[in-house]
């Protein structure tokens, strides 16, 4: 069976968990946490980074610092992992969803100003596939009506919009490092703040709600319990084993963006033919390798692809299912019809893309697809 993801070691991980260990210290905040939050700071030019158990860890403490109050709207695509919604909706936010682009698949610019009321906070953009979201209008947007905006970078690091790192545009955004993306530990997440302003109360949150961290550099003689928060630190386990992954970025995006090449242009006769479409990508936006999708004509070919392909030992699948549309949240939506996130939802296939995809493998991929359209 080729998996859709397959975790992988490349570096030194194992050899820096057992540092961590032989310090005495794997709790949070320790040595590596510290260098994986220097090595992104230094890279991409964020204010602050702050390691997370997990990207939704991240996006909650984004919703804190946003101080969403109950009522309060914050616009965001549906096409999105509930994460994204849920952040908010936990302080009380009703979630305004707003259709995407037919073409990136990200959350559609001149769509969001008619979506502004008095009550609306924020805007949530998601830059699906890694693909950059049209920052520009959106920030301009957000300026003219004094809204916050926040990154939902999950899939988009060593990614760009107009050669500009992604997650570093908006006031917070976050990544993550679950298994399934380029830069793996596992779990594990990061908030990434741009706005300085939200740096000192990013870090009680953090800590339980506690200004612990103001004590340890001993900028207060005692630590209290200050403001809300929860324990959204990461073991140093978690740590140690990312800053493995951090130092072998180069070797891994060159991996991912081969194989997502070798897709895009083997599967270009199939688009040609009209069967399926490929990924577009903007002249602003890059390519990061951290999925490869195409779009099917229908729910049923898609379906049917699927099983084509678990018949021939290859694991495939489709990917978010419409939050408007979810059990939890479709009564509470307005019932707005978003077209092109409903199709996009119904035709949508990722095909598995991993660093440690053979050739060999992929080429299987690649000629079971094909072997699927021509049997039609």
């Amino acid at each position: 069976m080729i998996p859709f993801n397959r975790p992988f070691i490349i570096g030194k991980e194992l050899d820096y968990i057992k540092q961590a260990v032989e310090s005495g210290k794997i709790s949070g905040d320790g040595l590596f946490t510290k260098k994986c939050q220097q090595y992104m700071e230094d890279r991409y030019g964020f204010k602050k980074v702050l390691l997370t158990s997990s990207c939704t860890d991240a996006l909650e403490m984004c919703a804190i610092l946003s101080d969403i109050q109950e009522g309060d709207e914050v616009i965001m695509p549906s096409f999105t992992f509930v994460s994204t919604a849920n952040a908010f909706v936990l302080r009380g936010a009703n979630i305004v969803f707003c259709d995407i682009r037919p073409d990136t698949l990200n959350i559609d610019a001149s769509r969001i100003e008619p979506l502004i009321t008095p009550k609306t906070k924020a805007i949530v953009v998601v830059h699906y596939a890694g693909v950059a979201c049209d920052m520009d209008p959106i920030m301009s947007i957000a300026r003219k009506h004094r809204l916050l905006v926040i990154e939902d970078a999950a899939l988009a690091t060593e990614a760009f919009y107009k050669q500009i790192p992604l997650g570093s545009i908006g006031d917070l955004a976050t990544y993550s490092f679950h298994e399934t993306k380029n830069i793996i530990a596992g779990e594990g997440g990061a908030l990434l703040i741009n706005n300085e302003s939200f740096i000192e109360r990013a870090e009680i949150i953090r800590e339980k709600g506690t200004n612990r961290s103001k004590f340890f550099r001993g900028e207060t003689d005692k630590y209290n319990w200050v403001d809300i928060g929860s324990s959204f630190l990461p073991s140093e386990i978690i740590a140690a084993f990312l800053y493995g992954q951090l130092e072998q970025l180069e070797d891994i995006q060159k991996k991912r963006i081969s194989i997502w090449n070798k897709y895009y242009q083997s599967l270009q006769e199939l688009e040609t033919q009209g069967f399926i479409r490929r990924p577009v990508i903007p002249g602003y936006a890059t390519v990061n390798g951290q999925m490869f999708y195409i779009l099917c004509r229908s729910l049923k070919e898609r379906s049917d692809l699927i099983v084509y392909l678990l018949n021939k030992n290859i694991k495939a699948v489709f990917h978010y299912l419409p939050l408007h549309s979810s059990p939890f949240y479709k009564e509470r939506y307005s019932g707005k019809e978003l077209e092109v996130t409903d199709r996009v939802s119904d035709t949508l296939l990722r095909l598995p893309l991993f660093y440690n995809l053979t050739d060999e493998e992929q080429e299987y991929i690649i000629n079971s697809v094909y072997e699927f359209y021509h049997k039609l």
